[in-house]
Formats: structure tokens, sequence, C-alpha cells
């Protein structure tokens, strides 16, 4: 990553934000339609927004498409960051925008920069980290880096959340109901995101409930059959 921006710095621990009272976590959900471009392609899609939180504090997963959309699932709580499943556009077109409006901070991991800076010229405001624990109302997500679909693509994944016995991982665009995503695109490599699901993701409790960056949800167990 020597080729960040000055600006652009990893997500320190002395560096995280100011974290306030916990209450029960839970995820809020809304679709949005939009355009995705890539390849001197544009593809019309529907991206899943989900924010997680409580009635003070929450933080967003991906921003796509509408704003004001966005904001109406955030209300008037407190943004702590804005997480990137990975850099495309339909995922990213509005993180900053967003930003500007709640406050919070874009993440996005390093090696998407390239994938980013098709849409943005300004890089996004910290780095995620493999590992990395970002608390959110009481409960941990821990990226995952899953690469395949993008180079520095992510999932977060809750072991433990209210409502869900063996946890919640959002996948953006690394798997769906039905498999993998997509690849065959600039930046994307098939074999990588099959390694990356059974390494990362298939390791995980089946079932473990999986929340897309487009269309249903669905679990582990269900998927173990399709990735191939």
């Amino acid at each position: 990553m020597s080729d960040l921006d000055p600006e652009y710095q990893d997500f320190e621990e002395d560096e995280e934000p100011d974290f306030g009272p916990h209450g029960d976590a839970g995820i809020d959900h809304a679709v949005v339609s939009g355009t995705f471009s890539l390849d001197g392609q544009t593809f019309d899609v529907e991206n899943n927004i989900w924010v997680i939180g409580d009635d003070a504090e929450c933080v967003v997963i991906d921003a796509p498409h509408d704003v004001a959309e966005i904001l109406k699932v955030i209300d008037d709580r407190r943004v702590i960051a804005i997480l990137c499943t990975h850099g495309h556009d339909d995922h990213v077109r509005f993180a900053p925008d967003l930003g500007r409006a709640t406050g919070a901070r874009v993440l996005l991991h390093g090696d998407d920069l390239p994938v980013w800076r098709l849409t943005h010229r300004k890089d996004p405001d910290g780095a995620l980290r493999d590992g990395q624990l970002i608390p959110i109302a009481g409960i941990d997500l821990r990226v995952i880096h899953t690469p395949g679909h993008t180079p520095g693509a992510v999932c977060f994944y809750a072991e433990e959340f209210p409502g869900y016995d063996n946890g919640v991982l959002f996948t953006g665009d690394t798997l769906f109901e039905g498999g993998p995503g997509a690849t065959g695109r600039s930046f994307s490599d098939h074999d990588q995101i099959v390694e990356s699901i059974r390494t990362r993701l298939l390791t995980l409790p089946d079932d473990t409930e999986v929340l897309t960056g487009h269309g249903p949800s669905t679990t582990i167990g269900a998927e173990r059959a399709n990735v191939n």
C-alpha cells in the first residue's frame, strides 16, 4: 500500500471513533436502484443497504445510488463509519457524499484503491484490514479479506448478534444465493474468489445468516454445494 495518498491511512486503534453507550444491536435494510459501470458496459442493478447499530449509533455497509434513501434508514443516529465491501461504483459512488452528510469516515481495503479510483479522485478516509474488529452497539464486526470479485473485497462477520443464533455475515458481492459473485471483468479472478469463499467463509457455521450486496439472503450451509 505504498502508493496511498498521504491522507489515506490505516485505521489505527488510537484513531478509532468514540463509540458511545450500547443498546441492543439491530439490522436495518433497504433496496435502492441504480447502475453499475465497468469495462465500458453499464448495467441496471438493485443494491441492498445494510445499517447495523442501535438507536444511538450505527455503521453503514456500502453507499449505493441514493444518499437520501440511506439517510432515511439512518434516521437521526450517529454514523460511526461507512464500511465498503469493495470498490465497484455501485457500492461506493455516493460514499464520499454520505460521509460529508454524516461526518463519518469512509473505510476501504487498500487493495481496492485501483478500483475506487475509477470512480473517485480523492481516496477514502481509512483502510480496512483483515481481522480488524469494528465495535458497534455492543457487537463486533470482523473484517474478512475475500479477494476475487475485486482484489480488496471484504466481508463483515458478527459471530454474536441478537436474534441470530449462529451469527451474521455481510458478503457484499463475494457470496450470493446461488454461489460466488461475478468474475470475468477487470480486477476479478474466479479461482481466487472460490478459494476465498472456501477458506474464509465456508469455515463458518452452516446456519450463519448471509446478507448480500444484491438480492435475497441465504446461509453458509445453503451455499456449500454452489461454490465451485
